[in-house]
């Protein structure tokens, strides 16, 4: 199994492509300053739909075909939700009540998938989410909700993990974040150079993740083996 590995500086995080209906979601650049177009309507997504399925060789006519492309902007409004949805706000209740805990919480093995912003292709794959915290922690569930949110938008491998970092470094204000994602991409698997069974890995740290290589260890190992 072939293995790409990248680990991300921190850095600020990339605009996301806009929706141009409510308030832009976190990382994404507003309709009035991005210059973007207005959303088209559903029809004119469904009327999209229908000129593809021309394109590939198949009769958007056909029984089989006549609501597919209901289905398709109906799966698109899911797959895609997460421009309408604000991350921040899964991580706004804290709760106080940890006694003297100060170690890493860790979140590992969650499951996401997202869509390549290149071919709009899927990359499915596991995230490992740790941070430190300072008196207070969150929910572990909304860890998961901030993933979602993020990955419900075109995206790179990089740049999903880079926001979930920030985001959770800008909200909680932990001691550190240490993020890991591993995906497999289907637009590396299923045309180009075809190689099933490739993944990414990508990581990224803030505070003492980042500046401490025995608590990025840690991280790893608690990661890999459940032993810190």
């Amino acid at each position: 199994m072939d293995t790409v590995t990248k680990t991300l500086t921190p850095a600020a995080r990339s605009s996301d492509p806009a929706v141009p209906t409510g308030p832009a979601p976190s990382g994404a650049p507003s309709p009035a300053t991005s210059g973007a177009p207005s959303r088209p309507s559903r029809a004119e997504a469904e009327a999209a739909v229908r000129v593809l399925l021309g394109y590939i060789g198949d009769d958007p006519d056909r029984e089989g075909l006549l609501d597919t492309p209901r289905r398709v902007v109906s799966a698109f409004d899911e797959l895609y939700g997460g421009y309408r949805e604000q991350p921040g706000e899964a991580l706004e209740r804290t709760f106080s009540e940890i006694g003297t805990y100060d170690d890493i919480v860790l979140v590992r093995d969650i499951p996401f998938s997202s869509h390549c912003e290149h071919h709009m292709m899927p990359f499915v794959g596991r995230a490992h989410v740790g941070y430190l915290p300072v008196e207070r922690v969150v929910g572990l569930s909304k860890i998961a909700r901030v993933i979602d949110i993020f990955a419900r938008r075109l995206q790179t491998q990089e740049r999903l993990s880079s926001e979930i970092v920030t985001e959770i470094d800008t909200v909680l204000k932990p001691r550190g974040v240490a993020v890991m994602l591993e995906a497999e991409h289907t637009c590396m698997s299923m045309r180009g150079v075809a190689k099933v069974g490739s993944r990414t890995i990508t990581t990224q740290f803030t505070g003492v993740f980042r500046d401490d290589p025995g608590e990025q260890l840690r991280f790893l190992n608690l990661v890999r083996n459940g032993i810190g």
